[in-house]
Parts: structure tokens; sequence; C-alpha cells
């Protein structure tokens, strides 16, 4: 009898979970043997939603977990939690592995195939006194937990939120819920960067509407901490000193990819892996990669970029697991859709902003219409901004922007379908949308947006000629 093939799935997060299971629906035991491992305390979670568990909004961490390692072992997938890859032997074919839990004794796997799904890091600087208690960094359900450990054990209720992107406003939210006195610092002009500046100020509006102090153009140089137990107890940027019983960083997260450069695996410009189209490393056969740990194509601009959401990183699993078990799927690339909130602001956008329309050497107009979530004269209509950006000489819509209340953040998926799919923005005004008083008005706000996007194309480029 033939030994089966052996797969080793190195993290144990969406991107790795969805390719071990992925390939295990095509093949069983007898033909491909899945050993995964994961250093944390779990796998198969939505990171996602630990802002919302740390709020109180979302019970947890269980309510987060997809699904559970037994769930994963009962279909002959070995799952070894509490275990960290420390090397990638390629010229062996073998990766050397610790067991965190016991003792840190070492061993080494066989693989046939390999996949490298380990994420991303935050972005930790390295500043004075950023490693102190009272300092958390989110990213796994692990650091979810040690921060509300943290929480309960503050001293006091002032908290501090380094960076406001998206997860710093998030955590800005869930510390509100927690009863903090929140202070965000953000070293641009305004918060959430993955926006123009413009769109930005709506959000700072909104979020100092909510009682959070936001202060922007503010570079962080160092952390304080008391002479008695080293504990944080301060922020100092350049102008200004911030006292803080809990510091949360929310600058961002880099490809988890040291492992990978280490065993020479070839990264790209932002660190993380370069792949094919069906997410197999650049030069190797026998490697695949995916999730937060890559690179993916802009399919706007045809560049490689790392953008680091659960939603791509589903995807490449299943990409991933019908590749290995020999069969054939692609990602082509992503439009760079995400969206978020802030109490009850919602925050979305897709494709280029303004800045990445310049680096890309586009010609472009932009516009800005403000409307309502539903028919103006029914209940519940809320304002809704929408910012539009169409390339200059052909109408193609290359971006959009949304800041609303609800049922505005959602509306960004008909930009993210358009885009996709190369509409210009006199197509998109033909689009047939769904109308009624209560979920829209006649007119949906980005169908209003994309009616004044071709008017500024027009007037751009002068008449059309038939």
């Amino acid at each position: 009898m033939t030994a089966p093939e052996r797969l080793v799935v190195i993290g144990g997060d969406a991107a790795g979970m969805a390719a071990a299971s992925q390939a295990r629906r095509h093949k069983g035991p007898d033909e491909l043997a899945i050993t995964a491992f994961e250093r944390g305390h779990f796998a198969s979670y939505s990171a996602c939603g630990i802002p919302y568990w740390v709020g109180g909004e979302v019970a947890g961490p269980d309510a987060l977990i997809a699904r559970t390692p037994e769930e994963h072992r009962a279909r002959d997938i070995d799952l070894r939690l509490r275990t960290e890859v420390t090397e990638i032997d390629l010229d062996r074919s073998r990766v050397r592995t610790r067991d965190l839990a016991d003792g840190g004794r070492e061993a080494w796997t066989g693989f046939d195939k390999l996949v490298v799904a380990t994420g991303a890091r935050p972005l930790r600087p390295p500043l004075p006194g950023i490693d102190a208690p009272g300092v958390f960094g989110v990213q796994t359900l692990d650091d979810g937990q040690v921060l509300l450990n943290g929480l309960k054990g503050a001293p006091g209720r002032r908290a501090v939120v380094i960076g406001a992107g998206y997860i710093g406003v998030e955590m800005a939210e869930a510390l509100i819920h927690r009863g903090f006195e929140v202070t965000v610092l953000e070293q641009s002009a305004q918060p959430m960067s993955t926006l123009d500046p413009d769109m930005g100020a709506l959000v700072r509006t909104a979020m100092c509407g909510m009682g959070i102090e936001v202060v922007t153009g503010a570079r962080v140089t160092e952390v304080l901490t008391d002479e008695a137990e080293g504990r944080a107890r301060a922020v100092v940027t350049e102008d200004a000193t911030y006292p803080a019983d809990v510091v949360v960083l929310g600058l961002g997260v880099r490809p988890e990819t040291a492992l990978a450069e280490a065993a020479g695996l070839p990264l790209g410009a932002s660190g993380g892996l370069r792949t094919d189209l069906a997410l197999r490393v650049s030069g190797r056969e026998d490697v695949w990669a995916g999730g937060d740990c890559v690179e993916v194509r802009d399919l706007i601009t045809g560049e490689h970029r790392h953008i680091a959401l659960g939603t791509h990183a589903n995807k490449h699993g299943q990409v991933i697991g019908a590749n290995v078990a020999g069969g054939y799927a692609t990602f082509p690339g992503v439009v760079g859709t995400a969206v978020s909130k802030v109490c009850d602001l919602e925050i979305a956008r897709t494709g280029l902003l303004e800045r990445q329309a310049r680096a890309a050497g586009l010609r472009f107009v932009t516009v800005t219409i403000e409307s309502t979530s539903r028919a103006g004269y029914y209940p519940g209509a809320r304002p809704m901004h929408v910012k539009m950006l169409a390339e200059q000489r052909t109408g193609r819509l290359l971006g959009v922007q949304i800041v609303g209340r609800e049922g505005a953040g959602k509306r960004v998926d008909v930009a993210a379908v358009a885009l996709t799919a190369g509409m210009t923005v006199e197509q998109m005004t033909a689009l047939d949308l769904g109308y009624a008083p209560p979920f829209s008005p006649v007119w949906d706000p980005v169908l209003v947006a994309a009616r004044k996007a071709d008017a500024a194309v027009r007037a751009a480029t002068g008449p059309r000629r038939g």
C-alpha cells in the first residue's frame, strides 16, 4: 500500500485551516495526511470579532471560533495547538517545531507539500516603554484575553489608543463600552488613513461627538512607566503627555514572514510572500501561501499589495486546499474593499484613494455627495457621504469611500462589484438597484455619486463624439 502524501500547514487560523479542510474534502486520510501547527491556544477563529468581544457586544472567545480543534481532528486533520514552527528546511522537506506546552520539546516533521499561513504581526515601534505591562497589542484571541484581563486589573479608567486605523477606532469603541475615558493618538492629519483626509475628517467629528478625544498630528515618542511596578502610566508625544492606565496599539500590521524569509522564500516590497494565481510560492512547486502573510494583486493597478483581511484569507485557503489536493483554482486579486464602524458610524472603502491613484500615475476626477440612507421623508433616514474617484479620460471607476450611519457601510459592495467588472461611472448610473422608501432614496447614494462623477468626467474631457 502506498503511503499517503504529507501536507504540513503552518498557522491554524483562517487561511491555514481553510486550506486543510478543503484539501480533506478532496482527499481522504489514506491519500493525504494533514498536520497543522498553531502556536496559540485557538484555531479557526474570527480575529475581526475581537474588538466586539473586548467591548462586551459579543460573548467570547467561544463565540468567535468557527470550528473547534476537536471538529478538525474528527476529520483526520492532526491539529497541534501550542506548537510553534521555528524552522523550515526546504532542502530536506521538513519543519522544526517547539512544543510550547511541553517544556519546549523540539521535533522535526517531514512534508511533501507545505502551506505557509503565518498571518501578520501588530506593529510595535521600538519606543521606550512600549513593552511595559499595561501596553497591549490586539491580533489573536490570546491577545484579546490578555487585554480583557488587563482592563479588569487596570488601576484607573483612562485609556490611550495609539493609531486610528481600523483596529484603533474599533478598540476605541470597545473601551468606551467598557467605561474608559479614551484618547486616540494618530500621527496623520486625520483618523482612518485608509480614507482620504476629507472623509477621515468626518470620522473624527463623529468620534469626538461620541466622547472620544482624537489627537491628530501626534507622533508618539515614549510610554512612561511608574517606578513601583514598571507599568504604563502615560503616553508622550512631541507636544504633550497623556495619562494612561491602559495603552492599546492600533498601528496596523505587517506580514509575519520571518520564518519564510529565513528559509529563502521570496518576499515582495511589502514583506509579504509572493505567489502566483494558484497561490503557489514563486519558484516552488511544493509550497503554497495564503492569508495575511502574502501580497495580493490589485485588480485596478495590477500592482501587488499587502491587505490583511479575513475575507481574503478564507478565499486563499479554499484555493490552496483545492490545488494541494491536485485540482486547480485561482485567486485573481482584490479591489481593496473594507468596512468598519465606530459606535453607530459606518466607514467603508473600496478601490483607490487619491494618493494611491496619483502614485499609480492615473489622471482622475473626484466628487463627493451627501445623501440619505432611506427616502428623506421615511422615518430613520440618516445622512451619508459618498466620495467617488473616476479615471479622467475613460470614466472608469477607480474608488469609492462611504461614511454614514445605519445602512451606509454595506453600500460599498455595489462599488466593489463595479470595480471588479471594470465598469465606468456612466455604466453605473444605469444599474438596476433595489428601491423602496425604507431602504433607499429613489436614486441610491452610490448612483447619485456615479451621476456626478460622470458629469465631472464629461466636463474634464469635453463633448463625446459618437
